[in-house]
């Protein structure tokens, strides 16, 4: 058989000698809702906050026996690739793709492209995150490998998260047409994407059963990702396409450093995927935790029968649903509920459970105060 199956819907009838499959992790952030154990030189991503290793260590990890190491591309800022290279050292310069600054996910994503599109057109790209927590490897590992057959046919894959309660901390895709299934994986044209929703909204949605949460992780052909930025973002298509005429050249880190600031910020959300054309969502369960806040990465620490939430040293008197978590020393609590509490060597958060997201604004302050050094 060729290339492209015709009606393939088996991961195994594909002929692999013809296929290029790249993993791009996007790894950008810094974390800020994770403060004051993230900082700026100390981003999410390079931090131990699930076991012991970090979690772009897991990112990586995860997508052994799917990917040879050179088919791994990792997009970051220029001041964290030396930090998350040492964390990974098969990984080597040329895995990573650097940005002179963060310009949002449809930026990050545009470059990458480019890079992947010199190899090869039509290769796919498998665009992930290193903030998320996925507990099943085996099934991750499987709906890739069923997403690069949907987008083999042309589609814009989006990958869905099966939702367990009405979460107004994601955005939500609403399930249209159901197309063929690929191995045990339902497909589904995309009707509407919802940004986060009120709470009776999401209770809708969920009882509906016909919405996935929106993970952040996609998977589409190249060419198919430039069309659409050509398309839906053309002015950042033609910067984009400068940085292109100088990649592989000496001048590239010159062109790169001088365009990349003018482009505006934006999503790959917001500028290309809410109208993109023939999108698909795979929903799937795999254990999948967006570790965007400390209320998220609660759940995935050791607990005990009073609700509590802890890494590190603790000793609790009467305390209930707090989240502890020590960077150095012991942590003692008496007659407290409902908190989290995190220490570090220079700072310590006390706050609310459910005004975590609110963290945010304590760097906003801190920057404001010129606390540089706590950032």
């Amino acid at each position: 058989m060729g290339c492209r199956a015709e009606k393939a819907l088996h991961y195994e009838d594909f002929d692999r000698r013809c296929i290029l499959y790249y993993a791009l992790i996007m790894a950008g952030g810094s974390g800020t809702r994770l403060w004051p154990l993230s900082r700026e030189q100390k981003p999410k991503q390079s931090l131990r906050l699930v076991g012991q290793r970090s979690m772009f260590q897991h990112s990586v990890e995860r997508l052994d026996s799917l990917f040879p190491s050179e088919r791994i591309r990792v997009v970051t800022r220029a001041e964290h690739s030396d930090l998350l290279r040492a964390q990974v050292p098969t990984l080597s310069e040329a895995n990573f793709i650097v940005e002179p600054e963060g310009r949002g996910t449809a930026p990050a994503i545009g470059l990458a492209a480019i890079h992947f599109y010199r190899q090869d057109p039509n290769a796919v790209m498998a665009v992930l995150t290193a903030d998320h927590y996925i507990a099943d490897t085996a099934r991750f590992q499987k709906v890739l490998q069923a997403a690069e057959i949907a987008a083999r046919q042309g589609y814009l894959v989006t990958l869905g998260i099966e939702p367990t309660r009405p979460s107004t901390a994601f955005g939500y895709i609403e399930q249209g047409q159901a197309l063929d299934p690929i191995d045990d994986f339902k497909v589904f044209r995309v009707r509407a994407f919802t940004e986060k929703p009120n709470r009776e909204t999401a209770a809708r949605m969920v009882s509906s059963g016909i919405y996935s949460w929106n993970s952040g992780m996609f998977v589409w052909q190249v060419n198919r990702i430039l069309d659409e930025f050509h398309r839906q973002m053309p002015a950042f298509y033609e910067q984009l396409m400068l940085v292109d005429q100088a990649l592989g050249t000496p001048d590239y880190e010159r062109v790169l450093a001088r365009v990349w600031p003018q482009i505006a910020k934006e999503t790959i959300d917001y500028g290309v995927m809410e109208k993109a054309q023939n999108v698909t969502v795979i929903p799937v369960e795999m254990g999948w935790t967006d570790v965007g806040s400390w209320n998220s990465l609660a759940g995935l620490l050791p607990g005990d029968e009073q609700g509590n939430s802890i890494k590190g040293e603790h000793i609790a008197l009467d305390t209930h649903n707090t989240l502890i978590f020590g960077d150095k020393r012991l942590i003692a609590t008496i007659g407290v509920k409902d908190l989290v509490i995190v220490d570090t060597e220079d700072a310590l958060l006390i706050c609310a459970r459910g005004q975590e997201q609110q963290v945010k604004q304590i760097v906003e302050r801190l920057k404001a105060n010129g606390r540089d050094d706590l950032l």
